[in-house]
């Protein structure tokens, strides 16, 4: 199990704040890790421990019948590592060693070097992110190499079948169309997962996600014709973007490639800034979850989206808390808006309260996500904070009326069945609160927001978690 963040081993980053018990206790994964970890957190629980300085220790525990399980904490680069293998991340040896650090360095000795092992980490796991990582746009020099030459073989090989599979898409289409929809509307109608498993073989699993998501739409309720024909125009526009995609401006065919299933690394410059962490939660995909962090820079003013992916039976890599603000380098993809991004090195630790996010309209909402639609015309929603809104009921739903202007947006329909509506609408009392989610054709999203009532002197509030 490794949780880690880059950055240089055991550097120090300038005064660090000190790490509490319950903001190590908030690291958890779940209950049960919670109650682990307190029970490894005293000095008898380790041997062979010690520390580096600030934020940084290191220890052997030997909590069961196997052999006793290394591990190191950096809390100056937010790195955390354990040789456990535990599936759920931080494991419950990370979160121990933290609490023992945080009740009392002094009960880890001297100030002294890290041992061979806990040194020799971060070094492995650099060279190990390197040899996994996709290979970039390769330069003049290396453009002449024989891997340099395979792999632009490999990726143009790739290509062809991509292409292939888009122009067999396009015929699938033309004939649903041309036979009318109703036909797939009957039982035992297949026609949706033998396409899905051609775009699978045409290597392109962006047009397999999105063929399969028309096959959920004929059981989606009244309307489905409709809302089928919406999604087979933005199918056909992606096909055609794929193969006129030398014809695009740069930042479109990017986007068109993410879309289609290419993977890209994040490109610079990176940004450092104060980010707060607006909202975070877990999208199911078939047996892989993603995990969806949305950042506000309180600096740049800028809006990033970090994703991270869990395999079957393990959490995703990144787990930050709501509300937070983290010191970090975040380093945008190309497309898609601007908005996705990897997160770099963090340094010290993150402040738990803040403000809200300067919010606006729910008629300028709906414009920002008009305007970002024209960078990527497949988005299903922009992230967008409301200013002074009140949840009110509307028919069989929600909407969020601005008390200002009186001006409405609905509530997402997919956000009606979850217990965060109901938090919305006791934070907000009847009151107005500011919110952040996110805004598309469908609706407004509420993932977090912010009331008056509870905010302090200076006039921050805790964000409260909708998601």
């Amino acid at each position: 199990m490794v949780l880690s963040h880059g950055g240089e081993p055991w550097r120090s980053a300038g005064r660090v704040e000190h790490r509490t018990t319950e903001r190590v206790l908030a690291l958890a994964p779940d209950e049960e890790s919670r109650a682990a970890g307190l029970a490894l957190g005293s000095e008898r629980a380790w041997s062979g421990a010690g520390r580096g300085g600030p934020g940084v220790a290191w220890g052997v525990c030997a909590d069961g019948d196997g052999p006793p399980h290394r591990t190191a904490v950096d809390t100056n680069v937010s790195d955390y590592r354990c040789s456990c293998r535990r599936e759920k991340s931080p494991c419950r040896h990370v979160l121990g060693l933290l609490l023992l650090l945080a009740s009392d360095a002094r009960v880890l000795g001297r100030v002294q070097e890290p041992p061979a092992w806990a040194a020799r980490w971060p070094a492995d796991l650099r060279g190990r992110a390197a040899a996994e990582a996709p290979p970039g746009p390769a330069g003049p020099a290396a453009a002449q190499g024989p891997a340099s030459r395979e792999a632009a073989r490999r990726a143009d090989r790739r290509a062809e079948r991509i292409t292939g599979g888009t122009r067999e898409l396009e015929q699938r289409l033309t004939d649903l169309l041309r036979g009318g929809l109703a036909e797939v509307d009957r039982p035992g109608y297949g026609l949706w997962e033998e396409t899905a498993a051609r775009m699978v073989d045409a290597q392109a699993p962006g047009l397999a996600n999105r063929v399969r998501d028309l096959g959920s739409l004929p059981a989606s309720g009244p309307g489905w014709p409709a809302r089928l024909l919406e999604e087979c125009a933005l199918l056909h526009l992606l096909d055609s973007g794929w193969l006129g995609r030398d014809r695009l401006p740069g930042p479109l065919a990017a986007t068109v490639l993410r879309r289609v299933g290419l993977t890209a690394s994040a490109e610079g410059p990176a940004v450092r800034d104060r980010w707060l962490v607006l909202a975070q939660y877990d999208v199911p995909d078939g047996r892989i979850v993603t995990r969806r962090i949305w950042l506000y820079g309180t600096e740049s003013a800028r809006t990033a989206l970090l994703l991270s992916y869990g395999a079957p039976g393990r959490a995703p890599a990144h787990a930050l808390p709501v509300g937070a603000v983290v010191d970090a380098e975040v380093t945008p993809f190309a497309g898609g808006g601007g908005l996705r991004a990897e997160l770099g090195p963090r340094y010290g630790e993150p402040v738990v309260t803040a403000a809200p996010p300067p919010g606006g309209t729910t008629a300028g909402a709906v414009a920002a996500y008009g305007r970002a639609l024209r960078d990527d015309p497949w988005l299903d929603a922009w992230p967008v904070t409301l200013s002074d809104v009140i949840p009110a009921p509307s028919g069989d739903g929600w909407r969020l009326v601005g008390a200002a202007d009186g001006s409405a947006l609905p509530i997402a329909p997919s956000a009606l069945s979850r217990p965060g509506l109901w938090k919305l609408v006791a934070l907000s009392g009847g009151g107005p609160l500011t919110v952040f989610g996110e805004c598309g054709h469908r609706g407004f999203d509420p993932l977090a927001a912010w009331s008056p009532e509870t905010s302090d002197d200076a006039g921050a509030s805790a964000a409260v978690a909708l998601a």
